[in-house]
């Protein structure tokens, strides 16, 4: 990342700004459509592990066999595991589009003023204050008793502390950047300045989002282990059914 030494009482100009909009870097989502709730839902329900184990259940009821449909608590924990994961993978791209309706507080041409927050681009200068939600990833330049919640990238129950003044390591983890703010977060206290420095998919948040749109669509190792189960046991039962039928036939039982 190249270093960005706008000035901070006068921020960027208009002249730099369109450069930098020429360029492409502006903080724009790309175009994300995510599966509904209901698809979901029906996706992971209505899979053929599932459909071959109900077929099983079902025929376990009807003779009375009752202390045999433990199995069906993996068919439960299965589709439970799925549709969290596709769930959290939904919210990750749905809050990462929340970019193109905020608002920003930004120096431009020596006055502050309040923008969309799609048209920021890298290095315009920034003011955040508690309450508000991170435009776009920025380094502080200064801080007040600066907290900011980012269970999203750290899963931290608790908002981080962060602090200007920090010198941070460039490799360090995104929850030891106590000198960073990071897009798709929140401050839960204090004030800052900041300038930005990611915008966009190029923003720790883009970067998740890019990975799960880029993702092809498929199955966890459980599920694709289940679904390889679900079709030797649909085979298994076949089998068995023929065999049943067979001998049936031959020993001339009704």
């Amino acid at each position: 990342m190249i270093p960005i030494k706008p000035s901070v009482t006068h921020g960027l100009t208009a002249e730099e700004v369109s450069e930098r909009r020429k360029d492409g870097r502006v903080n724009t989502a790309k175009n994300t459509v995510t599966k509904p709730l209901s698809r979901i839902f029906i996706d992971n329900i209505c899979t053929l592990f599932n459909l071959v184990n109900t077929i099983i259940a079902v025929a376990l009821i009807a003779v009375g066999s009752y202390h045999n449909l433990l199995f069906l608590l993996i068919v439960f924990c299965n589709t439970v595991i799925g549709i969290f994961q596709e769930i959290r993978s939904k919210r990750t791209l749905e809050k990462l589009s929340l970019l193109c309706t905020s608002k920003a507080t930004v120096r431009r041409d020596g006055e502050e003023q309040v923008i969309d927050a799609s048209q920021l681009v890298p290095g315009d200068i920034i003011r955040l204050e508690a309450g508000d939600f991170v435009p776009a990833d920025a380094r502080l330049i200064r801080s007040t008793s600066l907290k900011s919640e980012e269970s999203a990238l750290t899963g931290e129950s608790v908002p981080s502390e962060k602090d200007a003044d920090v010198t941070v390591d460039e490799n360090a983890p995104i929850g030891d950047r106590t000198n960073m703010v990071f897009s798709g977060c929140s401050i839960t206290y204090g004030t800052a300045t900041a300038v930005v420095t990611g915008t966009g998919m190029n923003t720790e948040m883009g970067k998740i989002a890019n990975l799960l749109d880029n993702e092809e669509e498929g199955q966890t190792p459980l599920q694709q282990k289940l679904a390889q189960l679900g079709k030797y046991l649909g085979i298994l039962a076949l089998a068995a059914c023929a065999i049943i039928f067979v001998v049936g036939l031959v020993n001339g039982i009704p």
